[in-house]
């Protein structure tokens, strides 16, 4: 393993630095992507990545994918922006971040502004959820034309750039579904990945988009997490997540201002958000990831992982976890935030879904407890969150 590690990282600083490699096309189709000699460093983060570093990076550091329960097509928890005031008075901003899962992670980057986010998945769905996502806030000029391009509806009148999350959702939420908008923005989403960026996406990477992108046609912004069970009531839809707030009246999510969704818009245009097939508890994902920081001297600030460990604690997978995100670059301000409603009897509000607030911890005091033989359970885990 140790080998397969430095082989891998070998061949990413190669192909950042400028080899003159490319990445093997996956399908007929695809046209490879050649490597730039000069845009990244030897040290430091890039300020953009090329298309070959960006999918180099990507399929290399991946593990093959996995299993879960559900889709995960948007987040249910409509409580994580609160955390967020916090998170900017404790951590810093301009470090790295992880993730895992759908959309929050983006109002989470935008409000930290790293270097560089990497979003990890055990299913590759979720890449390809990233792609299109990708594709969308590349193609699309505001936050407008973003929510047109999203839920394939024509775009009403009057939304400029000073409009509301509330104002673009209300204006948005009784305008039909165009099926022929649906298949031209597709095409437009399939070209731009594999054409402008020359992704060698397979024919199995298309069908993934295609489903996450059927799933935003469907349902549109009443779209909730239980997608396609469509259980009403019971989780936030995609508009209460983006009209949400951090507890204290302000907004915060990645559609909430023009300004916040141009910062989200520069770093998909920079490659700088990548999707990575992964599991939390897998051998290889996280470590490769920390190895390819390491030689770009560069610190994680702030990793999401949602609800993930509550499902690590059912096996042993916990304990490899762990292990993993201690060969991380970090420092004592990097901070876990996570999700925790629901997974002790949480509150649930008026129309039915979980309004538990997310909550953060030290990554330096969880580890340094785990050493110790202080975490044992998920509970323990959750009494060192704030």
């Amino acid at each position: 393993m140790m080998m397969r590690r430095l082989r891998l990282l070998a061949a990413l600083l190669a192909l950042t630095v400028g080899a003159g490699s490319c990445v093997p096309a996956r399908s007929p189709a695809s046209t490879p992507i050649q490597a730039s000699v000069a845009e990244v460093p030897t040290t430091g983060i890039p300020s953009r990545l090329t298309d070959s570093a960006f999918w180099a990076l990507s399929a290399s550091v991946s593990e093959p994918g996995g299993y879960f329960r559900s889709d995960n097509i948007l987040s249910n928890e409509i409580g994580f922006q609160t955390v967020i005031p916090e998170l900017l008075r404790t951590t810093r901003r301009g470090d790295i971040y992880l993730g895992v899962g759908p959309e929050q992670n983006f109002t989470y980057i935008t409000a930290l502004e790293p270097k560089m986010a990497i979003i990890f998945d055990i299913r590759r769905g979720n890449l390809h959820m990233h792609l299109l996502y990708k594709a969308l806030f590349e193609l699309s000029a505001d936050r407008a034309e973003f929510v047109s391009r999203l839920f394939s509806k024509p775009r009403p009148r009057g939304l400029d750039s000073t409009a509301t999350a509330d104002s673009i959702f209300g204006a948005y939420w009784y305008v039909a579904t165009d099926s022929a908008l649906y298949r031209r923005n597709l095409a437009a989403v399939n070209t731009h990945l594999m054409k402008h960026h020359g992704f060698p996406l397979t024919g199995d990477d298309l069908a993934g988009i295609e489903f996450v992108y059927q799933a935003f046609f469907y349902d549109g912004p009443s779209i909730t997490y239980s997608y396609p069970r469509r259980q009403n009531g019971q989780y936030p839809n995609y508009a209460d997540l983006m009209m949400g707030t951090d507890g204290a009246g302000e907004q915060r999510s990645f559609l909430a201002t023009e300004r916040i969704f141009r910062r989200l818009k520069d770093m998909e245009t920079r490659n700088l958000i990548v999707p990575v097939v992964g599991d939390f508890g897998g051998p290889s994902a996280i470590r490769a990831v920390g190895d390819y920081l390491r030689a770009h001297d560069a610190t994680v600030g702030a990793i999401y992982v949602s609800n993930v460990e509550q499902y690590l604690f059912q096996s042993d997978a916990w304990r490899r976890y762990y292990e993993s995100v201690a060969t991380l670059p970090t420092d004592s301000t990097t901070t876990f935030i996570r999700s925790v409603g629901g997974s002790f009897g949480g509150a649930r509000g008026g129309s039915g879904f979980v309004r538990l607030p997310s909550v953060l911890s030290s990554v330096h005091d969880l580890i340094a407890a785990y050493r110790a033989g202080r975490i044992s359970s998920y509970y323990d885990v959750i009494q060192l969150s704030r």
